[in-house]
């Protein structure tokens, strides 16, 4: 039976050249791991640590990944792809070149016969009102139009400088908050009393794979974790979802399920 793959956050292009492309080659390895098999592949934001199109420039760079995914799309394999709070300035390259579809927001489709919410999760859920005012801006054509002004070396190299301090430059792995401080898992909890026919909610941004059953005991929150400490991603078969790890034989998905209404 052919499966449903996502996976999100490898954030190509940080920390370093050599670290990103050393990653790069890892991820290109797993895709064609999964290319056999894999139905569809969903790409769930942060993909890039940065990206802008300009009108007729894209960044330098990820040229394996980028010949990758076309390859897998021309063997027929549907690849839905998802901006991030890194890449969040994807316009219609991705759909024009590769006949990519690239989403901005949350969608709900189905897959095997079960209900999926799918989406990058940033500003999403209680709280981040920072972030949330900041996304305004940066979604802003206004805004947009002022920055593409701007040469593409002041531009990318402005942005990769802000990028060394965000939490993809991180050494340490996220923590687990605690099912009152998860924001992500307290939209998924409200969400689903809307939708209670959602069987699974697929978010990427935290940083931090987890695999939680809300609060309805039916449905599930599946965070996807990254590919900076991690490597993991999700896999759906049509009857079972699980959160699996790419060539990190030290990860434990028992340390990553916890119940919606536990703190610990």
């Amino acid at each position: 039976m052919k499966k449903i793959y996502f996976a999100s956050d490898f954030h190509l292009g940080t920390p370093s050249f050599e670290a990103s492309q050393l990653r790069e080659q890892l991820i290109i390895k797993w895709l064609d791991s999964i290319a056999d098999d894999a139905q569809a592949i969903y790409l769930v934001g942060d993909i890039f640590d940065f990206w802008f199109e300009y009108k007729t420039v894209i960044p330098k760079g990820y040229i394996r990944f980028l010949g990758k995914i076309a390859q897998l799309k021309d063997k027929g394999i549907d690849i839905q792809f998802f901006t991030g709070n890194h890449d969040i300035w994807m316009f219609d390259y991705f759909t024009k070149e590769l006949g990519i579809p690239v989403h901005t927001q949350p969608i709900q489709v189905e897959l095997l016969n079960k209900n999926f919410l799918i989406g990058h999760g940033d500003g999403l859920g209680p709280g981040d009102h920072g972030y949330k005012r900041l996304k305004k801006i940066f979604t802003n054509r206004l805004c947009q139009w002022f920055f593409k002004w701007l040469h593409p070396d002041i531009g990318v190299g402005l942005a990769n400088f802000f990028s060394r301090k965000s939490r993809a430059a991180q050494k340490e792995p996220e923590r687990y908050l605690g099912a009152d401080k998860e924001w992500l898992l307290l939209y998924a909890n409200g969400k689903v009393q809307e939708l209670p026919q959602t069987d699974f909610f697929i978010f990427g941004h935290r940083h931090l794979p987890l695999d939680i059953r809300l609060q309805n005991k039916a449905s599930r929150y599946i965070n996807l974790g990254e590919w900076l400490n991690y490597n993991t991603y999700a896999v759906f078969n049509g009857e079972q979802l699980e959160l699996k790890a790419f060539e990190n034989p030290d990860f434990d998905i028992t340390k990553h399920q916890h119940q919606s209404g536990s703190l610990t």
